[in-house]
């Protein structure tokens, strides 16, 4: 494995050497992807925070943003710590944004116009979002919450991320890839089972009737697990009766389970994954055997020593990160 990090300065191409290795960081939603990587001072080497950086594996680029922050220590001066981040930080910008009848894509354009972002395939969302009055919020936020109002309306999840310098958005149908995480993949993980955060085995909802002046309560809750776990009660007032039993029992199918936390550690790595990946897991975790696709939540490349591995953390079913 060969990769290469790719520096530009006033149109001038730099390839400096880079110490033991370097790393890649993205993650589903709300942050840029981030690299971070030790290069050597050499001779001739100069470039500054804004300039533009690409890394590539195998002649493949795999990464592309801007240098935000250089670092030395004094005991070395002659290696700089560079940190770059993909085009996704500029969504960390806030603004105020008033609009009427656009799908979360068309969102997405209209940001990127306004804040000169360069766009790659943008999978059309299909929902349109009747209005929104959004004030002094990060474009992060904007974004993300015309994806929420698509997921709650059409039940689809859609990703948002950069693919080497062009803002993409495709459905998670679109993000699978063929690859299997089994034991001879995954060099070790971290695995909890838990009921003490986000489980509940009763749920009660409360209405205040002001005609009648009473309260009117309504409860959905598993016995069984109740005499297992003891009572963890969730509880909500709320604005409206209508749907309110339906609602209780949705809340207890949510709820009324284990919470499992799934980090793979050194995974043989694959440029393929990234923050919403789906891939296959397939492992014996104690209590119970996996094998189903996860999402990845979470992705930490490592490229050293011509060795690519990946952290990953996981989600999907009863598996939040």
């Amino acid at each position: 494995m060969t990769y290469e990090l790719m520096i530009q300065h006033k149109g001038t191409v730099m390839l400096p050497p880079t110490v033991e290795g370097v790393t890649i960081e993205w993650e589903r939603k709300g942050q840029p992807g981030k690299l971070v990587a030790d290069v050597v001072k050499t001779p001739g080497l100069s470039f500054q925070e804004g300039d533009p950086c690409r890394f590539s594996v195998d002649g493949t680029p795999v990464f592309y943003g801007f240098v935000f922050d250089k670092a030395r220590k004094g005991s070395n001066p002659n290696v700089i710590t560079i940190t770059v981040y993909d085009q996704l930080y500029y969504l960390k910008n806030k603004d105020t944004y008033v609009y009427e009848n656009k799908t979360a894509d068309a969102v997405i354009r209209m940001i990127a116009d306004d804040f000169q972002l360069n766009v790659g395939s943008l999978e059309g969302t299909g929902f349109s979002i009747a209005s929104r009055v959004e004030d002094n919020k990060t474009l992060f936020d904007i974004i993300q919450t015309a994806l929420d109002e698509t997921l709650k309306a059409t039940s689809q999840m859609f990703v948002l991320y950069d693919d080497v310098g062009k803002l993409t958005l495709k459905g998670l149908g679109s993000m699978k890839i063929n690859m299997v995480v089994d034991d001879s993949a995954a060099g070790d993980y971290d695995y909890k089972s838990s009921i003490s955060s986000g489980t509940y085995d009763k749920i009660k909802l409360s209405y205040e009737n002001k005609e009648t002046g009473k309260r009117e309560i309504y409860i959905a809750q598993d016995g069984a697990n109740i005499n297992q776990w003891g009572v963890l009660q969730y509880y909500e007032k709320i604005d409206s009766t209508a749907n309110a039993k339906s609602m209780a029992d949705a809340l207890l199918d949510l709820y009324n389970t284990k919470t499992r936390t799934l980090k793979l550690q050194n995974v043989l790595g694959d440029i393929r994954v990234r923050g919403g990946t789906l891939l296959i897991v397939t492992l014996g975790l104690g209590d119970i055997n996996l094998s189903s696709y996860l999402m990845v939540e979470q992705v930490k490349h490592t490229f050293s020593n011509e060795q690519h591995l990946m952290d990953m953390k996981m989600r999907g079913g009863t598996f939040v990160a």
